[in-house]
């Protein structure tokens, strides 16, 4: 008897923060689901990755907890710099 193995193929999206407006808030690209910045329960996400060059936050990824999706936030160059000129 042959026995089937089901995978779920995880999506995995790119969100470019400078690219966003308002506070950082984003709905996730596949379920919708509010993803904030603020939220630090990690009730609607998770940090899976995070990539720095040179001690500067580069890129983070993090998964929906309810898609599973995997999103890589990029953007934080020019978040970084915008900060600096205020």
């Amino acid at each position: 008897m042959e026995k089937k193995i089901k995978t779920k193929l995880l999506l995995e999206y790119k969100v470019d923060l400078a690219k966003i407006e308002g506070s950082g808030d984003f709905p996730c690209p596949k379920c919708g689901v509010n993803m904030s910045p603020e939220d630090q329960t990690e009730d609607t996400y998770s940090i899976k990755e995070i990539k720095t060059r040179r001690d500067i936050l580069e890129e983070l990824v993090i998964q929906c907890y309810r898609c599973k999706s995997l999103i890589r936030l990029t953007g934080f160059k020019l978040l970084d710099s915008l900060e600096d000129d205020v």
